[in-house]
């Protein structure tokens, strides 16, 4: 988990990585990351035309956004009245500028979950968390290194959901997930009333149980209200529900518990 934490602070670009194992120095390596954005928000304006205002204001937007309890990207945070369709370019270009990890909600956790999306709610990952913690700690232009020691040795508190989710959010992206949630917020039956981090899909679809629920934990002390309200209703479409957290492996109740370092294994 201690080298784990390092990597969630240094993230993978290579030149962030490489300050890191020339200094030792989390400083250091923030003026890089520093220097990463800096040309990320340059390439937005040199090179996403027509829709540059909007790619800038969603960039900009991702760390306040990934601080709310849900996640959910919310439009109207960045204009009143904003429609799907009217930022949806805007999206499209930062994730194939493989800066940001879409999310979208499924209605459905059934074969072809991209058959049964909502394309109207959907969650806005940064692409590099050594990247997304820069971008978020920016009140005084640069994370100060207090900052970096409660994230190394597990003491930070206020914005470790984000940071603990946005990493796992990574790693399924690169293992080829797509990234898909699950979200109903019925106000007239609370057992319907659930919200799942991630839904992946197995690799050899079956006629049952193809598809695995993730809760992701940040803390020690959590419940497991969403993931048992889901077992309970989609129990025949689902194959094994997962937990990840920072404790160690076990499996408990058909629920299989998972160190945060194993997720790239699913």
């Amino acid at each position: 988990m201690n080298y784990f934490h390092q990597y969630m602070i240094v993230g993978g670009m290579p030149q962030a990585v490489e300050e890191y194992i020339k200094t030792k120095d989390f400083y250091a390596v923030d003026q890089v990351k520093r220097n990463i954005l800096n040309l990320y928000q340059d390439d937005i304006k040199k090179h996403s035309g027509k829709y540059s205002l909007k790619v800038e204001s969603i960039f900009d937007e991702i760390p306040s956004q990934l601080q709310k309890h849900e996640k959910k990207f919310k439009l109207s945070s960045l204009e009143k009245d904003a429609r799907t369709r009217d930022y949806e370019d805007a999206f499209v270009w930062l994730r194939d500028a493989m800066i940001v990890n879409c999310c979208f909600n499924t209605t459905e956790p059934s074969i072809g979950l991209s058959l049964n999306t909502d394309n109207a709610s959907m969650k806005c990952y940064m692409a590099d968390t050594g990247l997304l913690i820069s971008h978020s700690f920016d009140e005084q232009g640069l994370v100060k290194e207090e900052v970096y020691k409660k994230i190394l040795f597990d003491k930070l508190e206020y914005n470790e959901g984000m940071i603990i989710e946005n990493i796992v959010s990574q790693m399924l992206a690169m293992n080829q997930h797509k990234l898909f949630f699950y979200s109903n917020s019925s106000r007239e039956n609370s057992s319907e009333r659930m919200e799942i981090d991630f839904l992946i899909a197995k690799s050899k679809i079956t006629s049952r149980h193809n598809i695995s629920p993730i809760e992701v934990k940040s803390s020690k002390n959590y419940t497991l209200v969403s993931m048992n309200k889901f077992i309970k209703k989609y129990k025949e479409q689902l194959a094994t529900p997962y937990i990840i957290h920072t404790g160690d492996l076990k499996e408990e109740n058909g629920i299989l518990y998972l160190p945060l370092y194993m997720t790239p294994l699913l």
